[in-house]
């Protein structure tokens, strides 16, 4: 429903109404774009021991997570769904009444509170039951009814915000002293915030009733590239080998060199043969988010979507700017790999192919969080012990199966457990990383959820992904300083490297492409395929730089990255690694006080803006300092790497 409040994972007021306000999609839809979005290593995943993909119905359900403490089952869904669209129709008694008094206005914001609690149930389950399975019927009829449910609530709801912000200053001052109003202060605060780009009533219900069909491109894109696209098999030494979203980046990992570029050929066919309707996509998502923005008097799509955290646009362009200004240790990477490897020539797939051979055994699940609980001991007891339960229970859905979403995130909620999607394989170390990085997001949530009031227990992506990588930089400093032979020792030092890469770099180069093709759209550029990838390709030579080799097809890249569907967002996993060494590094060389400062900020949730809690935790993303200081990380790790090699 329309009234702004917060959800877990990573949402708070501010995203939600990023959501209803700005971009006119519905809750449901954003959220659905949401669970996929918390992550960031999630695309890592590893080859099947077998050509065979389980279906749903052959997964021990050992293996899956439990959804029970949402509901217990889909009927039980299916009657909550009732409920809420009875308790939807009360909406309307309250309009014109929330400007008479405070006890009026706190009368509506606690049924806004009951049915936003169902709201978040009833979408969680719905969602994470479609993730289970892109193309089961049953789930996406649940998320569909759901959709319409929250579109009709959000329609009747069209008038809150407006009669909120049209209460005048002075009254509201009088109104945020009264104890009933004490839980949604903070809330009201940032909701004021929003008032000069709030619509009238008319144009406001105009916008929300045109919500449902807002998150079209997107729900498309998911089918297309998770269900419909066939990437076939692949003969390797150990047999016929399926190819998938999930399996692709271990074929990339393969030491064969011919097999990584059979792979590769065979994963873009189908992206090349659904180009134009790729490019369409994203170009209708990109204008929708630039038409929107104006709709709101915004100057531009990234304003409009920065302002939800408070962030400056100036830590945006810090971020670009000092990146391109420390690209040299990258580029000296990647001249490293093509010597090490020995090639003519680097190519597109040969950059991700460890330098050293694996020298790790496989690893089970238990064994990984057996390696998360002793990396991460220095959080103390209770952190450990709740994750280390919610791990070896039932918090994750850990295994691959036909038509389950592709790759890995957390999705926390007020009421229900933290829940992580995996599609883990043993013989991936990469897959234990992302385990750690996923149960960072899943406790950040546990403690944000416990210690504030539902409307403002939600984080931003800004702070989710500091939680998440801070465990990974423990993680690997665990199995740095632990490891048996100097040939593990840098396979891991490699594989940090690679994932500082992966999250510092390139979500950098992604990010600045949002703000190419963003402003070709706000320029009256259309985004035609063509455009899209001279754009996408101009990136690649810059970040890759001279000595890689690009195939024809390696701009296609740009058409086939989800998170691009989720504007502007992609920038804070590189501010969040950024964040995340700085105070990492603080937490493990400092005591109790900087142990402290750390869980003040995972207790935070969205009680206040993502800069100033950080700040608190002790770093500070207004400069560009922790950027150039995780800069001089990436290139210390190429250093060592230079040294052994």
């Amino acid at each position: 429903m329309n009234t702004g409040y917060m959800a877990g994972c990573t949402l708070t007021v501010l995203d939600c109404l990023d959501a209803l306000l700005y971009y006119g999609t519905t809750m449901s839809s954003y959220f659905r774009n949401l669970l996929g979005d918390c992550m960031v290593s999630a695309q890592d995943s590893s080859l099947a021991a077998s050509p065979h993909i389980p279906s749903r119905s052959e997964v021990d359900p050992q293996d899956t997570w439990d959804l029970s403490t949402l509901f217990p089952h889909d009927q039980t869904w299916y009657e909550a769904l009732q409920e809420y669209e009875k308790q939807t129709e009360g909406i309307p008694a309250f309009r014109a009444t929330l400007g008479i008094s405070a006890k009026n206005l706190a009368d509506y914001l606690d049924f806004s509170k009951a049915l936003g609690i169902l709201e978040e149930r009833l979408h969680y389950y719905s969602d994470l039951r479609q993730t289970e399975d892109e193309g089961d019927d049953a789930a996406r009829t649940m998320t569909g009814r759901f959709m319409m449910a929250a579109a009709k609530a959000e329609a009747a709801a069209s008038w809150v915000i407006p009669e909120i912000q049209a209460i005048p200053d002075a009254v509201m001052e009088g109104f945020l002293d009264h104890p009933r109003l004490g839980e949604y202060r903070i809330y009201l605060k940032k909701l004021l915030r929003y008032k000069p780009y709030i619509l009238s009533d008319r144009e406001e219900r105009l916008l929300a009733l045109h919500a449902e069909g807002e998150n079209l491109p997107s729900e498309a894109f998911s089918v297309l590239t998770n269900v419909d696209l066939e990437f076939g098999t692949l003969d390797t030494p150990e047999g016929k080998r399926p190819l998938s979203q999930s399996t692709w980046p271990v074929f990339m990992e393969n030491p064969d060199r011919n097999l990584r570029r059979q792979a590769y050929q065979a994963f873009y066919r189908p992206f090349e043969a659904h180009k134009t309707t790729l490019a369409a996509l994203y170009g209708g998502a990109v204008k929708q988010n630039v038409i929107k923005a104006r709709i709101r008097g915004f100057p531009s799509a990234r304003a409009a979507h920065l302002f939800p955290d408070g962030v400056p646009e100036g830590v945006y362009d810090n971020l670009v700017s000092t990146i391109s200004n420390h690209l040299t240790p990258l580029h000296r990477y990647y001249r490293l790999r093509k010597q090490v490897l020995g090639l003519d020539a680097l190519r597109h797939y040969d950059v991700y192919v460890p330098l050293i051979p694996k020298t790790v055994k496989k690893t089970s699940w238990n064994e990984a969080v057996d390696l998360i609980s002793a990396a991460l001991r220095p959080l103390g007891t209770e952190y450990g012990q709740v994750l280390r339960a919610g791990l070896l229970g039932r918090w994750a859905d850990r295994y691959e199966n036909k038509g389950k979403r592709a790759g890995a995130f957390s999705a926390g909620t007020y009421r229900g457990d933290p829940y992580i999607l995996m599609n883990y394989k043993e013989d991936s170390i990469r897959d234990v990383f992302t385990l750690a990085h996923e149960g960072g997001h899943s406790m950040h949530s546990w403690y944000a959820a416990r210690s504030n009031p539902f409307m403002h227990y939600g984080y931003t992506i800004f702070e989710a992904e500091v939680a998440s990588t801070f465990n990974e930089e423990l993680l690997f400093r665990y199995l740095r300083d632990n490891a048996d032979t100097q040939e593990l020792a840098v396979y891991v030092i490699n594989k940090r490297a690679d994932d500082l890469l992966a999250t510092l770099y390139r979500q950098t180069m992604f990010a600045e492409f949002e703000q190419r093709t963003h402003a070709l759209e706000e320029g009256g550029t259309p985004l035609t395929v063509e455009v899209l990838r001279s754009e996408y390709r101009a990136l690649l030579t810059k970040y890759f730089g001279p000595d890689m080799v690009l195939e024809e097809t390696s701009d296609l890249e740009g058409l086939r990255i989800p998170h691009f569907y989720r504007a502007f967002y992609v920038y804070k996993y590189a501010t969040g690694i950024s964040a995340s060494l700085a105070l990492a590094e603080r937490v493990l060389s400092g005591g109790e006080q900087e142990q402290k400062d750390y869980f003040t900020f995972l207790c935070s949730g969205g009680s206040r803006f993502p800069i100033e809690s950080l700040k608190l935790a002790g770093v500070d993303m207004a400069s560009p300092a922790p950027v150039e200081a995780a800069c001089g990380v990436f290139a210390r790790l190429i250093d060592e790497l230079v040294a052994y090699f």
